[in-house]
C-alpha cells in the first residue's frame, strides 16, 4: 500500500450481481488516493472470482479478505482491524460513490483536520440526485456531544433527517471496543463505535454528497422487522447502551420502547432489573407492548412473502 489517505471498505455477502457498480464508480474517481478493502462475509456466489479479475486489471488498489458468514457487524469488525489509512469510509455493496467523492473528502479533511476531530459526516443522495433527508445547518461547522440526528449546539436544537455517511479518523475508531457479537445472531447496529467517537471528539459537518444509495430488497434496511425477531439479544444490548448515554428524556424514552420490544421478543421479562430508569420503563411499557405486537405481525408477514 503506497501511503493512501483513505480506505473505502465494503462488507459484502452474495452481492456479485451489483458490486460492479461500486467498482466502476471507484475506477472513475478523480482522485485514486484510496484503497478499496472488500470484506467478503462468506459469499457463496462468484464474488471472489469477480474481485480477483478486478485486482488483475490494476485500475485501482484492492485488498480482499474472506471470512465465514457472521453478519455485517462482524464484517465491520474485521475491516476495523485491517485499516491502516488515516481515514476510512464504509460504502455498502449496493451503493456507489459520485465521481469526485474521494477528492472532495480529502480536500475537506486537509483543510479542517485537527487532533480534536474524530470524523466527518457527509451527505447521502439518491440515484436521481436528491439529497437523502436534510442538509446540515449552514451555521454549524461541527458538533460535539452525542447523536447527530439531535444536535444541541450554541443554545439551539437541530433535527437532522435522513441517512448520512460517516468518515472516521482511523486511529480514533480503533481505540474503541469492537461491535458486540452474540452467538446465533447476525445483526448489531453499526453505530456502536460512532457513539463513543461522538461523545469524545468533534464531528465535522460536510454538506456534500459522497455516496449514492439504493435500498435493495435483500438489504438490512428493508428487512428490519425480520432483524428484530431474529436478533433480539443484539438489539436489547444496543438499546441499553444507547439509553445509558442518551442526553435527553425523549431519546431515552424512544430507545426504552425499542428495548422493551427486544425483551418481549426474547421472553426476557426482567426488564426492570437491568439498571435502567424504572420510571421511564413504566411509561414506555404500553408503547413497547404495541411495538412488540406490530413487530411480530410484520415479521410473520415478511416470512410468508419470502
Amino acid at each position: 500500500m503506497d501511503n493512501k489517505l483513505i480506505t473505502v471498505f465494503t462488507p459484502t455477502y452474495n452481492r456479485a450481481y451489483c458490486l460492479h457498480q461500486l467498482y466502476e464508480s471507484l475506477c472513475r474517481q478523480s482522485s485514486h488516493d484510496f484503497l478499496w478493502l472488500i470484506i467478503d462475509d462468506g459469499s457463496t456466489d462468484n464474488t471472489k472470482e469477480l474481485v480477483d479479475f478486478w485486482i488483475k486489471e490494476k485500475k485501482i488498489e484492492i485488498q480482499y479478505f474472506f471470512k465465514s458468514n457472521g453478519g455485517m457487524h462482524t464484517a465491520h469488525n474485521a475491516a476495523y482491524e485491517l485499516l491502516e489509512t488515516e481515514l476510512n469510509i464504509c460504502i455498502d455493496s449496493d451503493d456507489y460513490m459520485p465521481d469526485n467523492a474521494v477528492e472532495i473528502i480529502l480536500e475537506f479533511w486537509m483543510k479542517n483536520k485537527s487532533p480534536r476531530v474524530g470524523g466527518i459526516l457527509a451527505l447521502d443522495m439518491a440515484r436521481d440526485g436528491n439529497i437523502i433527508g436534510t442538509k446540515f445547518p449552514e451555521d454549524l461547522e461541527y458538533f460535539e456531544g452525542w447523536g447527530w440526528k439531535y444536535i444541541y449546539m450554541n443554545g439551539k436544537r437541530y433535527r437532522i433527517k435522513g441517512d448520512k455517511k460517516f468518515i472516521a479518523v482511523t486511529k480514533v475508531l480503533q481505540q474503541y471496543p469492537s461491535i458486540p457479537v452474540f452467538e446465533g445472531e447476525k445483526f448489531y447496529g453499526l453505530y456502536y463505535k460512532q457513539h463513543y467517537i461522538e461523545r469524545e471528539y468533534r464531528i465535522l459537518l460536510f454538506n456534500e454528497p459522497v455516496c449514492v444509495v439504493e435500498y435493495l430488497p435483500d438489504g438490512s434496511s428493508m428487512n428490519i422487522f425480520k432483524q428484530y425477531m431474529n436478533n433480539p439479544k443484539g438489539f436489547q444490548h444496543m438499546r441499553m447502551h444507547t439509553i445509558k448515554i442518551a442526553p435527553t428524556f425523549d431519546i431515552k424514552f424512544i430507545q426504552t420502547v425499542h428495548y422493551l420490544n427486544s425483551c418481549l421478543i426474547m421472553k426476557d421479562y426482567n426488564f426492570y432489573k437491568k439498571g435502567l430508569n424504572i420510571g421511564i420503563i413504566t411509561l414506555a411499557l404500553p408503547f413497547g407492548l404495541a411495538l412488540y405486537f406490530y413487530t411480530k405481525y410484520m415479521g410473520n408477514k415478511l416470512r410468508r412473502i419470502s
